[in-house]
């Protein structure tokens, strides 16, 4: 079975013969799985109101388990962003009642955001859609296959020495 990738291949491979076809198709493919899974995932969270940027800085929070709170300063790292960046999204997610800023106990210098109750439970509506969607694309292969295709990822991921 072929799809547009073959083409695009064909084309390029004609351009340039150095081109490892089997390596344009690998990334490129991964590449449209990508766009079609971030494209499905704000369609998801638009039902919501939320943009993605606001979900994946619930989702950091979320991550970092009970009580559901970080710095600004850790959830900037986290998400590869400026301080700055991170304190006009927090102001965004106060306002609509997601997340609320507080001074730390033992440190009054030191600023907490934490998860509210509202925004735990739109990140958990949420996540439960987003879940569904990549559900519906990787279920498209038999277990076997899913399974396969998970190992040979993960060695490459290993590659890359990425740890998030």
């Amino acid at each position: 079975m072929k799809d547009f990738v073959d083409a695009h291949v064909e084309l390029w491979a004609g351009e340039l013969t150095e081109l490892d076809r089997d390596v344009e198709g690998i990334t490129v493919r991964l590449q449209v799985l990508n766009r079609y899974l971030e494209r499905r995932r704000e369609a998801v969270l638009a039902t919501y109101g939320l943009q993605l940027w606001e979900f994946k800085t619930l989702h950091m929070l979320r991550r970092g388990g009970r009580p559901y709170a970080a710095t600004p300063g850790a959830l900037a790292r986290q998400l590869g962003m400026s301080a700055a960046a991170m304190t006009n999204r927090l102001d965004a997610l106060e306002r609509r009642g997601y997340v609320e800023r507080t001074h730390d106990r033992d440190d009054r210098r030191k600023v907490v955001a934490t998860l509210t109750r509202a925004g735990s439970e739109l990140w958990e509506r949420g996540i439960g859609d987003i879940l569904r969607v990549e559900e519906e694309l990787i279920h498209q292969l038999p277990a076997a296959e899913r399974t396969r295709l998970d190992e040979l990822l993960r060695r490459l991921v290993l590659v890359t020495g990425a740890d998030s």
